[in-house]
């Protein structure tokens, strides 16, 4: 155990000079805030069933750190060490090779939840954020949502021969789930057949579970959701599991 957090440490300071990685979990999210916050303010409106814009807005923040760290930073990252060889030397370490991957799932996870804390501390300290919710709802489907990406992240990286490889798909599936998701802009703007198109997005249903229980719904009103990322979990891991190489 004291090899896996040694190897955690230096993996988070890694992420941490990354620009990229570290932009689109840390500092993106904040800068729609404050951009659409100025705007738009977060007065409770009628439209958007008596709550304000960051009300909102800020769970669906969440989802969006969620999909950029599970569809670029960790199918980019995993798949930059298999083709520099650092995988293949990590496997003749006394690590385990699970330890290894699971080292990665941590960090990603660490620092997903710290660009979620950043968000919401933010949020309500500039715009009064209200939360209706449970804490341990909320930080379940937080983290139920981030394990479900995470593990696509995994296969993308396993199915990529090179990190460029690997930030393309990642990029071909990132952009359609921000836009279409509702995790930018809010779903109650968008005409009825992006509404229509956006049930079919992965990222939709974090975007739903998030706002959801943010509001105080129960986590069985939202079984589909739940449903979707549970089986997006459970065959992002089985089919990585088959296809992933160290080499």
């Amino acid at each position: 155990m004291k090899g896996f957090w040694k190897l955690a440490w230096v993996e988070i300071k890694i992420y941490l000079r990354q620009p990229e990685a570290a932009f689109f979990t840390l500092v993106f999210p904040m800068l729609l805030l404050f951009l659409f916050g100025s705007i738009y303010g977060n007065k409770p409106n009628p439209f958007f069933g008596g709550r304000g814009m960051v009300d909102v807005s800020t769970p669906a923040y969440l989802a969006m750190i969620i999909g950029s760290t599970g569809l670029l930073s960790i199918a980019i990252s995993v798949s930059s060490y298999r083709e520099k060889g650092v995988l293949r030397r990590y496997r003749a370490t006394p690590l385990r090779p699970a330890a290894v991957l699971a080292s990665e799932v941590v960090v990603h996870y660490l620092m997903t939840l710290l660009g979620g804390i950043l968000l919401v501390a933010a949020a309500r300290l500039v715009y009064g954020l209200r939360f209706e919710g449970r804490i341990v709802p909320v930080f379940l489907g937080f983290t139920l949502s981030s394990l479900s990406f995470f593990a696509v992240g995994f296969l993308l990286a396993s199915v990529a021969r090179t990190a460029r490889s690997a930030y393309i798909l990642g990029m071909v599936l990132y952009f359609p789930n921000l836009f279409l998701s509702g995790a930018t802009i809010p779903k109650q703007t968008f005409p009825q057949a992006l509404r229509a198109a956006g049930k079919f997005i992965p990222l939709t249903h974090v975007v739903n579970l998030l706002q959801g229980l943010w509001i105080g719904d129960p986590l069985g009103k939202h079984v589909l959701e739940l449903a979707v990322l549970a089986g997006l979990l459970v065959v992002g891991v089985a089919v990585s599991a088959k296809a992933f190489r160290w080499e």
